[in-house]
């Protein structure tokens, strides 16, 4: 498994350079992730606002 990996890593350990990505890059994974289900959450919360009887 040949991976590009910028030269500015130098020469990582494979565990540290997988380290370094998912420090890198996990927390913007993660803030997608939270993001996704709260829209979701907030959809479904507006939805039965307009369902409710006697509702807007």
């Amino acid at each position: 498994m040949d991976l590009v990996i910028p030269l500015h890593l130098g020469a990582l350990h494979p565990v540290e350079q997988i380290a370094t990505m998912v420090l890198a890059f996990g927390p913007f994974v993660v803030l997608g992730i939270v993001i996704y289900f709260r829209r979701r959450a907030e959809a479904r919360d507006e939805a039965e606002h307009h369902d409710a009887p006697g509702g807007a």
